[in-house]
């Protein structure tokens, strides 16, 4: 997370939407209390779920209208890394929904980042 929230354009957008940047912990706690009090739907949640922040704020800045395609996500910057990501996350998914129905518990199916 702290690598993904280092990205200058991630940096840029959250700053201005008045998340700590350099604090990953309080960038979090920022989120929680926008999902929880604000009306307006935090858009910049992308960022903490590993979209490109180049989607990301693209999609806000365009107010959601174009894209070059819609995955998990709105692509708007590099289209082949995206689908690349989509076809790796369906088949991780694929997999997980498969070992689950076999009856492995959620201490299988958990794994640590690299």
């Amino acid at each position: 997370l702290q690598c993904d929230l280092s990205d200058d354009c991630a940096c840029s957008l959250l700053r201005d939407k008045g998340y700590p940047c350099n604090h990953p912990d309080r960038c979090l706690m920022h989120l929680m209390q926008k999902l929880k009090g604000s009306a307006e739907f935090p858009h910049e949640i992308g960022l903490f779920l590993g979209y490109p922040p180049e989607d990301v704020c693209s999609f806000i800045e365009n107010g959601g209208n174009g894209g070059k395609c819609v995955g998990c996500w709105k692509v708007y910057g590099d289209e082949e890394e995206a689908q690349r990501k989509f076809a790796r996350y369906k088949k991780c998914t694929e997999l997980y929904c498969r070992r689950w129905a076999e009856g492995k518990g959620l201490q299988k199916l958990a794994v640590r980042g690299a």
